[in-house]
């Protein structure tokens, strides 16, 4: 994923609202109306929501007769996953070499003691 698609993305998702609506938006598409009941925001704001989050890959809309559903793109938050999966591992990977580091000095550090009180 590109570093300009990360920025907007997690830029996207640096507003609650914005966070709060694709949290909505992943048990399945709803339209402004429905998007705008929890808030106490104008309809108009929470479509500037929803249109920050569409230029940012994160949501599109269709056309259904009146209705225009908005939609979550489950794979634009896979990317965004994957991105951060990859750091995760990293830094695991480097607590669990601590962890056997630590460990293979504590054990040593027992035995040294074990031979000093003998």
């Amino acid at each position: 994923m590109p570093d300009a698609s990360l920025d907007r993305a997690f830029a996207a998702l640096s507003d609650p609202v914005r966070r709060s609506i694709v949290a909505r938006l992943s048990r399945g598409p709803a339209t402004l109306g429905e998007l705008a009941e929890p808030f106490a925001i104008t309809p108009q704001a929470v479509s500037k929501h929803i249109s920050v989050l569409e230029d940012a890959g994160l949501v599109w809309r269709t056309r259904e007769a009146q209705r225009r559903p908005v939609h979550l793109d489950a794979a634009a938050l896979a990317r965004l996953t994957s991105w951060i999966d990859r750091y995760r591992l990293e830094a695991e990977a480097a607590y669990r070499r601590l962890d056997a580091v630590l460990a293979a000095s504590g054990s040593d550090t027992t035995h040294t003691n074990k031979e000093k009180e003998s």
